[in-house]
């Protein structure tokens, strides 16, 4: 079982491919369209890889959930990948600042971004193998 893909409405497609390219650039466009979504027109894309990808649709309206309240919804999604540094690094040049760096773990980095859309989206580089260890406090 895997998770396939995440279907998040944005305000502006383009500004969320900014982030995103950033921190996977080996992911690409998949597929895209234009539809309507309950009387509303809207843009789809997919990005991601062969067997993930993010949806976007750009008929989204308003602000996302405050982070630092208690309103129900997404508290945020997390990617493991080979080499924190090397997504910061992207990230940052792609002109996105971190906005929070985990706790100081033995077996585990992890940094989280905001993205233009106000999502929080985590990064986790593993140190180790040992499931028992990646997943210790």
């Amino acid at each position: 079982m895997y998770l396939e893909h995440v279907n998040l409405v944005v305000n502006n497609i383009d500004s969320a491919l900014a982030f995103y390219r950033a921190a996977f650039p080996h992911w690409k466009v998949r597929s895209k369209g234009e539809g309507e979504w309950f009387g509303k027109p809207r843009t789809w894309l997919h990005f991601g890889d062969d067997f993930h990808y993010l949806a976007f649709s750009d008929h989204g309206e308003g602000q996302n959930r405050v982070l630092t309240e208690h309103q129900v919804g997404l508290g945020h999604f997390a990617y493991v990948v080979n080499s924190i540094d090397g997504v910061v690094k992207r990230l940052e040049q792609a002109g996105f600042e971190v906005d929070k760096i985990g706790p100081v773990h033995p077996h585990r980095k992890n940094v989280y971004f905001i993205d233009p859309d106000g999502f929080e989206v985590e990064f986790v580089e593993y140190l180790s193998d040992i499931p028992a260890q990646r997943n210790s406090d």
